[in-house]
């Protein structure tokens, strides 16, 4: 694979990592919760072979027990 094409095999993961932060941001709204450190992990996707990781960041007590109130609910087949 040439640089050209690692280059770009790259960039196409931060673009879809990006609009996978988009609809996480998006649907966690949708239930309420704000995760206000979520973000691409810069350093994911700066190597060799990058793999733009998802970093759900931190919250307060509150907003994980929202998140955990959602996810329960989702696993229970309550639809959150």
């Amino acid at each position: 694979m040439t640089t050209t094409e690692r280059r770009d095999a790259a960039v196409g993961r931060v673009r879809e990592a990006e609009e996978l932060v988009a609809r996480l941001r998006g649907g966690f709204a949708g239930v309420g919760i704000v995760l206000p450190s979520l973000r691409i992990d810069p350093l994911s996707y700066a190597g060799d072979g990058p793999v733009a990781l998802v970093d759900l960041g931190r919250c307060n007590l509150d907003t994980a027990l929202r998140l955990s109130q959602v996810l329960e609910g989702q696993g229970a087949g309550h639809g959150g």
